[in-house]
């Protein structure tokens, strides 16, 4: 059962998304992540995902608007995901532009150094609130969630994240690398659609 309540364009981003394409290795990686996801929401009980990434500014918030987007289009209850890093530092602006030409709709709450961004996905759910933060801000849960670690950095530098009850090592490359070059928004497009592809996977064998 899956919500077509979106927004119009980004409900044909996501209708243009493969799932059939991704590589075996990355299912067997992903799989520990829908199991966990699958037993919460078998049980009835509440689903907290903490994407974490070295800066938190490019892979964590992707990963963080995009589960709570395709956990609301697969209908998963009592689900709220967070992002946070091992330092904070800001959403890059190109993470949001790119999001916004995918078909998010992007409120920008302030002008600070770290502004903070509402996401929406759908007329009718709550935006998604994203802002840097460390893994352990107090915005964010700090027990009984799963941590998802998005790149190498933040899982070589954290053996421990303190509150969590799971861990899932599901790393990204990083568009950085690309960063004012003409690849750019190539690239930035490239990781966000990888990112939304394998989280509707994950929601979706997690509610077969």
């Amino acid at each position: 059962m899956t919500s077509k309540n979106l927004l119009a364009k980004l409900s044909d981003t996501i209708a243009s998304f493969k799932t059939a394409t991704i590589p075996e290795e990355r299912k067997v990686l992903l799989q520990p992540l829908v199991d966990y996801i699958k037993t919460k929401n078998k049980a009835n009980e509440p689903i907290r995902l903490n994407f974490i990434c070295t800066h938190n500014s490019r892979r964590s918030h992707l990963s963080q608007i995009w589960a709570q987007t395709m956990a609301y289009y697969y209908g998963v209850k009592h689900i709220t995901c967070y992002s946070g890093g091992t330092e904070a530092t800001a959403m890059y602006p190109k993470v949001a532009e790119t999001l916004t030409n995918q078909g998010f709709s992007i409120l920008k709450l302030s002008e600070n150094k770290n502004p903070v961004y509402a996401v929406k996905f759908a007329a009718t759910a709550h935006p998604v609130i994203c802002f840097s933060k460390t893994y352990d801000n107090e915005f964010n849960a700090n027990a009984e969630f799963g941590a998802i670690m998005t790149c190498d950095s933040a899982n070589e530098a954290c053996p421990m994240v303190l509150g969590a009850e799971a861990r899932f090592p599901i790393t990204y490359k990083d568009p950085k690398a690309f960063d004012n070059t003409t690849e750019q928004d190539a690239k930035y497009a490239e990781r966000s659609v990888q990112i939304g592809t394998e989280l509707a996977y994950v929601f979706a064998q997690a509610t077969s």
